[in-house]
């Protein structure tokens, strides 16, 4: 099983993934809501701004500090040393 670090120790199942959406737009804005509505929603931005909304086939939304594109070189096994990641 494939982990992915999003940030601060907290690791996901690749295989679980579905999406990583940006946090900005209001379709987005509206599923982080009705997950908190729900109980579904996990927050691993540590008091962070969040860069990025996970969508697992669980149901759980997750928030992350790291950017889409961070999650995204980690995930491909690239250098996590990426630009814009958040020091942890």
């Amino acid at each position: 099983m494939k982990l992915i670090n999003i940030g601060f120790g907290s690791l996901l199942a690749a295989s679980r993934v579905l999406a990583i959406m940006d946090p900005d737009s209001a379709p987005i804005k509206r599923v982080v809501q009705e997950a908190k509505e729900r109980s579904m929603l996990i927050d691993a931005s540590y008091g962070r701004k969040t860069k990025s909304v996970i969508l697992m086939d669980t149901d759980h939304v997750i928030l992350s500090a790291m950017t889409p594109d961070v999650l995204n070189a980690r995930w491909n096994g690239k250098d996590s040393d990426t630009a814009g990641e958040v020091a942890e």
